[in-house]
């Protein structure tokens, strides 16, 4: 067989499922399309995404979910057709209570009754049983042309016998007990429990809307003129004044503020800008006025790609999922066979027909497993949605299960846990002179782009006329500033270092820092230490890393007594210097092979290949795209306490699922033999089921309460 290369990608949003075997339906019937090669439909969301050869068009797709009685809708009206679900959920609820609650009345106190009340009884749990509840009859009906059931079937089969059987005892007048109230309360607490869920389902979603409706839809033009969003295209300047958000994704031209990014970055603390600084857009302005230059806009933009990140996490599925699809696909067909079963051995034991058939029904209601099919769909919405909102993009469901397991960190050193740019961190040096050099020396050094260069020139603000600037490689440069002659570099530069300034050379190289001479003429007066500076949040983050039971590597192509420096500063376990990109991602399967579950955490284009290799590559947002696009995790901003934030995170998420999944599990494993020796009768079963389902769904949105480090 021909294996095809080449294949496309396609979305579909499907309305109507209502139950973890209607998505496994659909993705069967959709697996059995000719060119698709993998389909994954996730019923919390109700979207459905193929994988398919390249000739597939979408029309064969939407005729297997259609042909199953499904509908395909557009992904922006998937909001509006859960809220007009929930709508009809309530309304149909509220019919079936108000109904309901006499049928019970008559049925349980005898004091109530009168003639012919059984007849009453029969008229208004009737239109309960058929009408309220006439959604899970016709998905029964089409399960059934389909040779298949889910557990709408369970709850149509349960409701329907208990009717039947009432109305054979009240029309042919037999000896038996009459059920018309336990149909009715049955169909009413399960559209109770199906509109609870449909809420839940819908509050899930929350986050993620909340960061899609953040923009802001106009934009001010520089010359005054108001347009919206849409319009904007690169190049194009607008202003943003304070309390406003910025339109789009640009570089500020000019006037500096502060910008609150927390929605998009998790960070707490509004970010001083000014000229040259990018910003996000969808970020507050705090206080001054600004102008941004656009440079992304629509769906090139940081917001936009997050939406579209976290929108695809939500959609997947992790592995403790596809046990639950196993379980989900065979459980109906084992507890219809059960509930015959239970109402054959009653029989046989010799029991009435009114109790086999009571422990029958209670079988098949206690058995429908919908918290099963909510228990891992709902956590991942509600675990990648507080993570998205916390600024930390986690890029699909089984991507939960490699963060929990991860017990060695591999931190990139420049950009992660460093500034990763040059800064001056002291100037050494005292005399009458030493303010005129450092002036002097800042002036000459502007004249250069080398970083540290302009780690030097930021001394001083004055400048003053350089002439004669001369660079000479290795040891540093030499010219005149205002006609005096100031140099800037190595010792050999100079003829004479003064005994100060040569004291605080040697302690900066001892320090593993930068250090470089100033003086005028070739007398060394002043020192520059200049250093890539930690990051004032590292510590902490490798602190909390390490409490997780995470064993600490600083990874680092510097020299190794400047690595070293770094790594004591933080507190790391061990630090690996000198090492090229290639040897990073080398290390990464030598941890690996020797039986480690490895996250490796970069920035920079070198830390690509040991990104890819790791069991969780961890990008920093500020870092490049090509580190991103290798990284299982983004975290959107440079701080880098947000990684334990997202280890924390995941596994909160996954030891959620896994709680909904034991009890939805063990719900049923304990009531089943409860409900078939008689001890649990249809109407306690049916507010059971309900309850389960509540669970999972209180239990998940437990998540949104997460609160991480920077908080």
């Amino acid at each position: 067989m021909a294996l095809i290369e080449h294949h496309t990608r396609t979305e579909l949003t499907v309305d109507g499922m209502t139950c973890a075997g209607c998505a496994s339906r659909v993705q069967e019937a959709i697996g059995g399309v000719d060119g698709v090669l993998d389909a994954n439909v996730n019923f919390a969301t109700g979207r459905v995404v193929v994988q398919h050869a390249d000739g597939v068009g979408e029309r064969p797709l939407r005729s297997a979910i259609e042909s199953l009685g499904y509908s395909v809708i557009e992904a922006t009206a998937a909001d509006d057709a859960a809220r007009t679900r929930e709508r009809e959920l309530w309304r149909r609820f509220v019919v079936a209570a108000v109904l309901t609650v006499p049928v019970m009345a008559l049925s349980m106190i005898g004091a109530l009754r009168f003639d012919g009340w059984e007849w009453v009884v029969a008229a208004l749990a009737t239109p309960v049983i058929f009408v309220a509840g006439w959604t899970f009859h016709r998905a029964a009906l089409l399960n059934l042309r389909h040779r298949t059931a889910t557990m709408d079937t369970l709850v149509s089969v349960g409701t329907t016998a208990a009717w039947t059987w009432s109305a054979v005892v009240l029309l042919a007048d037999v000896d038996g007990h009459l059920y018309f109230e336990t149909g009715a309360v049955i169909i009413t607490l399960i559209l109770l429990g199906k509109y609870a869920e449909s809420r839940a389902k819908r509050r899930s979603g929350d986050a993620l809307r909340a960061l899609a409706d953040l923009g802001a839809p106009t934009a001010r033009l520089v010359d005054g003129t108001e347009v919206p969003v849409e319009e904007l295209v690169p190049g194009m300047r607008f202003v943003v004044r304070p309390g406003e958000r910025i339109a789009t994704d640009g570089m500020i031209v000019e006037g500096r503020s502060a910008v609150d990014a927390s929605m998009i970055t998790g960070e707490p603390v509004p970010v001083e800008v000014g000229p040259g600084d990018e910003v996000i857009g969808a970020t507050l302005n705090a206080d001054g006025s600004i102008v941004v230059e656009a440079t992304r806009v629509g769906a090139e933009t940081a917001l936009a790609q997050i939406v579209e990140l976290v929108d695809r996490a939500q959609g997947s599925r992790a592995e403790v999922q596809r046990l639950a699809d196993r379980v989900a696909r065979v459980f109906v067909p084992v507890a219809i066979a059960i509930s015959v079963v239970t109402l054959a051995a009653w029989l046989a034991f010799g029991d009435s027909v009114d109790e086999a058939f009571t422990a029958a029904v209670a079988v098949l209601i206690i058995a429908c497993p919908c918290a099963l099919g909510l228990a891992t769909p709902l956590g991942i919405m509600v675990g990648t949605g507080r993570a998205a909102q916390l600024g930390v993009i986690i890029k699909g469901g089984e991507i939960l299960e490699d963060t929990r397991a991860v017990d060695v960190a591999l931190l990139d050193k420049t950009g992660t846990v460093t500034e990763g740019r040059m800064e001056l961190v002291e100037v050494a040096g005292s005399g009458e002179r030493r303010e005129e050099i450092v002036r002097l020396a800042a002036t000459l050094e502007s004249r250069s782009e080398h970083p540290i260069a302009r780690a030097i020139a930021s001394a001083s603000g004055d400048h003053g006329v350089v002439d004669d600037f001369v660079n000479r490689p290795g040891a540093g440069v030499v010219g005149r500033v205002d006609g005096i002659e100031v140099r800037v570099g190595r010792p050999e530069l100079f003829s004479e270092v003064a005994a100060e300034a040569a004291t605080a050379l040697a302690a900066a190289e001892e320090r593993a820092q930068i250090a470089v001479l100033a003086g005028l003429g070739e007398r060394a007066e002043v020192v520059f230490v200049v250093a890539d500076r930690v990051k004032p949040t590292s510590a902490d983050a490798v602190r909390a890393l390490r409490g997780q039971g995470l064993r600490v590597v600083l990874l680092s192509g510097d020299r190794r007594a400047t690595a070293e420096a770094v790594g004591s500063a933080v507190g790391v376990d061990e630090v690996i210097a000198e090492v090229r990109p290639d040897d990073k991602a080398a290390e990464v399967r030598r941890l690996q092979e020797a039986g480690h579950r490895v996250a490796m955490v970069g920035d920079g284009i070198n830390d690509a290949p040991a990104l890819a290799t790791a069991d969780l590559g961890v990008a920093l947002g500020t870092g490049t795209d090509v580190a991103v696009e290798a990284s299982d995790l983004t975290i959107v901003s440079g701080d880098l306490r947000a990684v334990p934030e997202a280890i924390e995170l995941s596994r909160r998420t996954l030891s959620t699922i896994r709680g909904n999944l034991f009890w939805a599990f063990a719900y049923n494993v304990a009531a089943i033999p409860l409900a078939a020796t008689g001890v649990l009768n249809p109407m306690i079963a049916a507010g059971a089921m309900g309850l389960s389902s509540l669970f999972v769904v209180s239990n998940s949105l437990r998540l949104r309460g997460f609160e991480g480090l920077r908080r």
